[in-house]
């Protein structure tokens, strides 16, 4: 059963937390004795996320403005609070626990290098002009459904839970920065509840307007190359940290996104010749 606004909004009440309240307490120390190969893919999945957060967070205002009525108003107010709360810890771990103004200012340059033309293409190209589009006229549902299209399938559903799972199960596994770890699976959760947004809306525009599936999928497989690029490794042997082989990352995205396009009433279909 897929929730709506009104349940999603009182699931966000009942499970708010608060970015300065997680306990970084033992993080530095655990940081500090990693091995080198482990801190260093860490500090580049925590730079690439500060990356991507830093402009998602920013291209959200438009759906805000598109709300239906207003129990989706409530929802998507709080959605643009948690991508802002998500900054405020990210932020906080990088200057209390790595505490390395000069490192983390390499790392965030690295990652924007080596994100590149993927990134590019996600960020500053689909989902910057499809909240431009949605922004300028709200009430324009083919904008609307492109840009949670590229928002909660693509960058939350397919490229934000993927990060999340492998780099939650490394350090849960290993018992490092639980104080991190306790973050990041607060993010995650809250990106469940986004995911679970994009998945009731897509849901309802195919429902009342059929021709939408093939919208979907045309966006969502003109992205997938980018998608697939940004899940490559950011150098040789970096996903052997994780403990998880070339292309694992990549298949459990598609999986996930199918699955989900499967209930939206679009499954992912081979693209069209």
């Amino acid at each position: 059963m897929l929730h709506g606004p009104q349940r999603l909004y009182e699931d966000w009440e009942r499970a708010h937390w608060a970015a300065q309240d997680v306990d970084l307490s033992r993080d530095r120390s655990d940081w500090e004795a990693m091995p080198a190969a482990e801190r260093d893919l860490l500090q580049f999945v925590l730079s690439s996320l500060m990356v991507a957060e830093e402009r998602i967070s920013t291209q959200f205002v438009g759906l805000v403005l598109a709300q239906d009525d207003e129990e989706e108003g409530s929802y998507l107010s709080t959605q643009l609070v948690d991508e802002n709360r998500h900054m405020q810890f990210y932020a906080r771990f990088q200057n209390e626990v790595i505490a390395d103004p000069a490192s983390i200012a390499d790392h965030v340059e690295r990652a924007r290098a080596q994100l590149g033309e993927p990134f590019r293409q996600l960020f500053d190209e689909a989902l910057v002009q499809a909240h431009e589009r949605l922004r300028d006229d709200p009430g324009n549902r083919d904008a609307k459904v492109d840009f949670v299209t590229i928002y909660h399938m693509v960058i939350e559903g397919t490229l934000g839970i993927t990060a999340s799972h492998f780099v939650l199960d490394f350090l849960r596994d290993r018992e490092l920065l639980p104080g991190f770890a306790e973050g990041y699976g607060l993010i995650h959760q809250d990106e469940q509840r986004h995911i679970a947004y994009g998945t009731w809306f897509l849901a309802q525009a195919v429902r009342e307007h059929p021709e939408m599936a093939d919208m979907i999928r045309r966006r969502i497989h003109a992205l997938l190359p980018a998608v697939a690029e940004s899940v490559a490794p950011p150098s040789e042997g970096a996903w052997d940290v994780l403990g998880v082989e070339d292309g694992a990352l990549a298949a459990y995205g598609l999986d996930a996104l199918g699955r989900r396009l499967k209930i939206i009433g679009a499954p992912l279909q081979p693209a069209p010749s």
